[in-house]
């Protein structure tokens, strides 16, 4: 089942978190106009899902999301997040991750 198959909101979002599949990621980011997921783009998908289904439904901001990939990457700055996810990383990150859109404003 391909993303063109599933469920989402107006906004592209999944309807049903269930659906998302690795391979759905890659239609959305390609959708999206982020043609290729690098193992940095995974290592924050599979950050954001980590925190988002293990402990409970938390979207981290940006500053966060940075201080996590530094930690796994040797350094990361809110500009590096956007160079990979470049319509907001919390927003857009988080859509190809599978996740519910976050109602939060900015990075902070």
């Amino acid at each position: 089942m391909g993303y063109d198959n599933i469920e989402k909101d107006a906004k592209g979002f999944l309807v049903n978190a269930a659906d998302w599949t690795e391979e759905i990621a890659k239609e959305m980011a390609s959708a999206d106009g982020i043609s290729e997921l690098t193992p940095r783009h995974w290592d924050l998908i599979n950050y954001l899902r980590e925190e988002f289904f293990e402990n409970n439904g938390n979207q981290p901001n940006e500053r966060h999301m940075a201080k996590a990939m530094a930690e796994k990457w040797g350094s990361a700055t809110t500009k590096d997040l956007y160079d990979l996810f470049p319509k907001q990383p919390s927003k857009q990150g988080g859509k190809i991750a599978g996740l519910p859109e976050t109602k939060r404003k900015g990075g902070y």
